[in-house]
């Protein structure tokens, strides 16, 4: 059913921060499919170079990246049975 990452969308705009996993979570979806994505905090640290690593900024970093993280979940993302991915620092 064409390229894998097609129909993956995010109409949701919600996003948590997980300190016991030390990620931002957020989710896409394949139709009906909930995938759910995580976002290191290194990462996130990365993006905001001299900043802090407190929850209120590392939420405002994901939301200034969202565009350029979501385009790193969709080319993460292929069709089959996993439904949860890990965006890193590598």
């Amino acid at each position: 059913m064409g390229k894998g990452n097609a129909a993956l969308n995010f109409p949701n705009p919600s996003r948590i921060h997980d300190a016991s996993r030390h990620c931002v979570c957020f989710w896409g979806y394949d139709n009906a499919r909930e995938i759910a994505f995580l976002v290191d905090d290194a990462l996130l640290t990365k993006l905001n170079s001299g900043m802090g690593s407190d929850e209120p900024t590392l939420l405002a970093v994901f939301d200034r990246n969202r565009d350029r993280i979501l385009g790193l979940a969709r080319s993460l993302y292929k069709r089959g049975p996993q439904n949860r991915y890990s965006i890193s620092h590598d």
